[in-house]
């Protein structure tokens, strides 16, 4: 979330998204644990260049980058958000990604559908 070496104001964007989720009579950490379970990746299409041709392969991702891409969506689909301040943005993406529905969620199903669709092309891991 921390743009251009800002971290104060990112730590204060968190902490009032927190507020504000406290204030709606739940509990964030919950919420913050729930949201990134459901929009956690578990496998991923890479491209691999194989005989002048270039093909989609599904692989698993790794646990580091499962949270490093569930923050991105997460933030990307808070920013998208237009006419409301990052924290409420950000809540209400938790809150939503947390049902099980939202912007992040779709990106992740998008993401599974893509690899589910690729799955041919599964035998190319090991080029």
């Amino acid at each position: 979330m921390m743009e251009r070496g800002k971290k104060s104001t990112a730590r204060r964007i968190l902490k009032e998204a927190f507020l504000a989720l406290s204030e709606q009579k739940q509990d964030p950490e919950r919420i913050f644990e729930k949201a990134i379970e459901n929009v956690k990746p578990t496998m991923e299409v890479r491209p691999k260049r194989i005989g002048g041709a270039v093909y989609q392969i599904p692989v698993e991702v790794k646990p580091n980058r499962q949270l490093a891409l569930t923050f991105r969506w997460i933030i990307n689909a808070a920013r998208a958000l237009k006419g409301k301040a990052m924290a409420l943005k950000l809540s209400s993406v938790l809150i939503e990604a947390s049902n099980g529905a939202g912007p992040a969620v779709k990106k992740k199903e998008d993401v599974h559908k893509m690899a589910q669709a690729n799955k041919a092309f599964a035998h190319f891991a090991k080029y």
